[in-house]
């Protein structure tokens, strides 16, 4: 048996509080509990209700044992006679329980190691709940991090007290994480997981860029402009539906910047390689699907409220590029609004549907689509030349 050097251990505590910027209460009941655990393996059973009590000034270990109070008493580690009970306690009923207290001055080797194991288990659990409970209350806002490590299918980024990974799903494609480099995330999650609380970044989602613009445009603030909706397939491009009920505001101007210095400054953070369309919200359907569709050139839309489609008439001319490349153009659009569409040509000319899946504005990964292949570029470049020589030949 070993004595018990309890200004030691309180000594001790406070310098484990202090490193890892823990509540000292909580590392005390922390302690105690690993007390009450090793004294349960010295002087009682595994059942027993056992708590401990640390006095920080006398430096006294007391020990309660809760016990219930019965008739006849069969498991004396647990159960106490009524008689006994109403000594200690003399308004206690049968069925209730009593605590026992005593002084705990001494542990063997083994009751010592299984307090140690406590108190690391222990510490380790409380210090998850802490960063748990702080990054919970940033969750939807921007951290500046610094890649930590980058694996095959997720990069960690260091936080600070902590660090969070950066799943391959919400990374921007093409983009290089090197070791060392700082990096803008958005807080996404913070999820409960075998392994404790998990933080999960992202920069291929909505809000990310949302927040970025909130950074740039001050006039967000007083709600001068506000942005209604955001359509984006990280990396290829985005599309942002803004909004003024101020008179004589002009949000997209507002948004773009002068000399389009605030919406290159969230080009710079997300890349370049990114496009991003800003168009101006309606809340008359017909206005903003044909704003959303920007730079096409609608000639008719027709409506069905019910059933959340649109058929969106386009001059021959215009086809390619209300659909976009890989049908990019439209399936934003079709996000942004909330409405199916359905590109088609006016009357008289060849037919041609493209039905995106109808997605109003979501949260979340962008969609993953194949770029085209280079000889497709070729096959719309020749498509284009044989068109202007068309053109050419009738003026003729």
């Amino acid at each position: 048996m070993q004595e018990l050097n309890v200004k030691q251990l309180v000594q001790a505590m406070r310098s484990i509080a202090e490193e890892k910027n823990l509540p000292e209460p909580l590392v005390l009941d922390v302690v105690q509990q690993a007390l009450a655990a090793a004294w349960r393996r010295d002087h009682g059973e595994r059942d027993q209700m056992v708590r401990s009590e640390i006095n920080t000034n006398t430096g006294d270990v007391t020990v309660f044992v809760a016990q219930e109070v019965v008739e006849q008493v069969e498991n004396p580690f647990a159960q106490i006679s009524l008689s006994d009970a109403q000594a200690i306690n003399p308004d206690v009923k049968l069925g209730e329980s009593v605590e026992l207290s005593q002084p705990a001055v001494s542990f063997g080797r083994v009751a010592a190691q299984t307090a140690k194991q406590v108190v690391l288990q222990k510490l380790r659990e409380a210090e998850r709940e802490v960063v748990m409970s702080e990054y919970a209350d940033k969750i939807g806002t921007v951290l500046v991090g610094t890649v930590q490590r980058a694996e095959p299918r997720l990069v960690r980024v260091e936080l600070g007290r902590t660090s969070g990974i950066l799943p391959a799903s919400e990374q921007i494609p093409g983009e290089y994480y090197g070791i060392g480099n700082r990096v803008k995330v958005f807080l996404k999650d913070v999820e409960r997981g075998l392994r404790g609380p998990q933080i999960i970044l992202s920069r291929a989602n909505e809000q990310f860029v949302e927040f970025l613009f909130r950074q740039e445009v001050p006039e967000m603030e007083n709600g001068a402009v506000e942005i209604k909706a955001v359509a984006r397939e990280a990396g290829r491009r985005t599309k942002l539906a803004v909004f003024s009920a101020v008179p004589g505001v002009d949000p997209v101007g507002t948004f773009v910047g002068g000399h389009g210095t605030r919406v290159q400054a969230v080009v710079n953070e997300i890349g370049e390689q990114e496009k991003i369309d800003i168009v101006t919200y309606s809340d008359n359907p017909s206005e903003f699907i044909k704003n959303a569709l920007s730079p096409a050139e609608i000639a008719k839309i027709e409506i069905d409220e019910t059933a959340k489609r649109a058929k969106v008439y386009v001059s021959e001319d215009q086809q390619s590029i209300a659909i976009g490349r890989g049908g990019q153009n439209v399936r934003l659009a079709s996000r942004l609004t909330g409405y199916e569409l359905d590109i088609e040509p006016l009357a008289g000319q060849d037919k041609t549907e493209v039905k995106p899946k109808s997605v109003k504005p979501r949260k979340g990964a962008a969609d993953k689509k194949p770029r085209k292949d280079i000889e497709d570029s070729l096959l719309e470049a020749l498509e284009e030349a044989s068109s202007e020589q068309a053109e050419s030949s009738d003026k003729v």
